[in-house]
């Protein structure tokens, strides 16, 4: 399942958590679009339990947002703490 996002909501997702919707490359805002991604392909997942080249998707998406917050956590704690409590990760 391809997931084909609007340019509103992409930059809805970038200016809130990004800093502004041109702050593309920010890591709080790649982050949070991964999550998003993570929560629609997971939804998709409990009615098409045997689509699985969207569950190969998803375990893709969920081990670059983990290397995105370890990377943050080791960059900055505070920032990672705030944008985990924000989206609802649990870490």
């Amino acid at each position: 399942m391809a997931i084909y996002l609007s340019q509103e909501k992409l930059n809805e997702i970038f200016s809130k958590y990004g800093g502004s919707a041109q702050n593309t490359g920010s890591t709080e805002g790649q982050v949070a679009l991964f999550t998003y991604r993570i929560q629609s392909l997971s939804d998709h997942l409990k009615e098409n339990k045997k689509d699985h080249s969207c569950r190969r998707r998803l375990l893709a998406l969920v081990g670059k947002r983990k290397a995105l917050l370890n990377y943050l956590k080791r960059k900055d704690i505070a920032k990672f703490r705030s944008l985990c409590d924000e989206l609802g990760i649990r870490r």
